[in-house]
């Protein structure tokens, strides 16, 4: 390693960022993710031991997925070489593995490879790191905030050993911003800082599980804290202004995306508005296109609410075609409204449930002939032919109705659609159970030498 290097690697420790500066480097200053490193946990053993196999840590941001890595960097005999996915080719990446192979070869020292944000490498990356991998060239570490079964190839996850990171919870983020108040060498310590024991408590619980941006709220609140009588003062207002400065968490084309848009419809078919309401915030905020939102609420409107609720998809086909029309910002106003109709509306799923059954017969082959009867008897000679012979008109019989078959005759008896009781498609079941008292539903035709005809009402 250069003069150069080593010059900026004890400027970034001295002076760089807060989070930075107060990295854990070691086991024993590491907080959080006891399920994974907890003491006689699997990966824990691997790391005091020196026994390590590859791995892909992955997780949100500020876990510690980067600073774990480090410390296996100062507990381990083998040689550590640290890449970023952005700036690393291949060309890169085959240096490393020649370099890896000769070292164990010559020297019997393995090689650790980290290799953060790797939801950044191509196939064509993640295909050079397979056979140095298996054959255990190099001992690969990965990083990612993304889904690795989106983003890295089938083949590199079985070579692997994925440990997921959870979000830390705020006694572990209280800890790390104690300690950062405390120490006089890479923290806060030698500032004469006063800090209101509630703005801690408020920032560990405010900071979404993210240690680095706990940290650095913590530090711009001291730079912008009050000074008094020599001191700085660090109010609980004065942490909420710092946490406002962040960014909204929100990935449009990545995991987070999916996972929030998941839980605004989860929360919709749970029928918790406020829930729905929180979730459509996050997306607005983190930069969503409205038109995304308002196409899923369409389909919940049709999926989740359905007939309990009729009037469910026209207020979700105007909110998108309100959305269309005005834009942002106010275009959150309809889609509010949408979300919290849905959201209370009598829920029922017995449609969709009922076009997908439908679908899935139809699928599997059952493609029966369209009775005499139902054929179009619209053109010139289709008498002639039988088409639509004996169709008995519903609107000539009383109540609009008269009972005969429509389905075909292998498939009579065959139930799709089953209404429930809920809201509106209580009054759809009574209905039809009127027209049709329930028959037996027939699993499978008659054998064709029964003789056995389903009985009609």
């Amino acid at each position: 390693m250069d003069l150069i290097t080593l010059g900026w690697e004890e400027k970034v420790r001295t002076e760089g960022p807060l989070a930075q500066r107060m990295r854990p480097q070691t086991l024993e200053e590491f907080a959080g993710q006891e399920s994974i490193l907890g003491e006689g946990k699997p990966l824990r053993r691997l790391i005091t031991g020196d026994k390590l196999i590859s791995l892909i840590f992955y997780g949100p941001p500020g876990t510690g997925k980067t600073t774990l890595a480090q410390i296996i960097a100062a507990n381990t005999k083998a040689a550590f070489i640290e890449l970023n996915a952005v700036s690393a080719g291949v060309k890169e990446l085959r240096q490393v593995i020649d370099e890896s192979r000769e070292r164990w070869s010559l020297h019997g020292q393995r090689t650790i490879l980290f290799v953060d944000e790797i939801h950044r490498l191509n196939k064509a990356q993640q295909d050079v790191l397979l056979a140095a991998v298996e054959h255990g060239t190099i001992l690969f570490i990965g990083a990612t905030t993304e889904n690795p079964f989106f983003y890295l190839n089938p083949p590199l996850l079985s070579r692997t050993r994925l440990f997921v990171f959870e979000p830390l919870q705020s006694e572990s983020i209280l800890i790390l911003l104690e300690r950062a108040l405390k120490d006089p060498k890479r923290g806060l310590g030698r500032l004469p800082i006063e800090v209101e024991p509630e703005a801690l408590e408020y920032l560990a619980s405010r900071a979404n599980g993210d240690a680095r941006a706990a940290l650095n709220a913590l530090e711009m609140a001291v730079l912008a804290g009050e000074e008094r009588d020599g001191k700085v003062f660090v109010t609980t207002e004065g942490v909420r202004e710092a946490l406002r400065t962040r960014a909204v968490a929100y990935d449009r084309d990545g995991d987070n995306h999916y996972d929030i848009a998941s839980a605004l419809i989860k929360s919709i078919r749970g029928s918790d508005p406020d829930a729905a309401l929180y979730w459509m915030a996050r997306m607005l905020k983190g930069g969503e296109d409205p038109l995304f939102i308002a196409r899923r609420l369409v389909i919940s409107a049709a999926e989740d609410v359905g007939n309990a609720d009729p009037h469910a998809l026209q207020v979700a086909v105007a909110t998108a075609q309100a959305v269309q029309m005005i834009g942002m910002p106010e275009a959150r106003i309809p889609l509010a409204q949408a979300v919290t109709y849905l959201a209370a509306a009598p829920k029922s799923n017995a449609a969709y449930l009922a076009g997908e059954a439908a679908l899935k017969l139809v699928a599997e082959g059952e493609h029966q002939v369209v009775p005499p009867h139902l054929q179009d008897s619209s053109y010139p000679g289709a008498a002639r032919l039988g088409r639509g012979k004996d169709y008995r008109y519903p609107h000539d019989y009383p109540g609009h109705f008269v009972d005969q078959p429509y389905l075909p005759e292998a498939l009579q008896g065959k139930k799709f659609y089953q209404p429930t009781q809920q809201g509106f498609e209580k009054y759809i079941k009574e209905r039809l159970e009127r027209l049709r008292p329930p028959r037996q539903l027939r699993q499978e035709p008659p054998a064709p030498d029964s003789g056995a005809k389903e009985k009609q009402s």
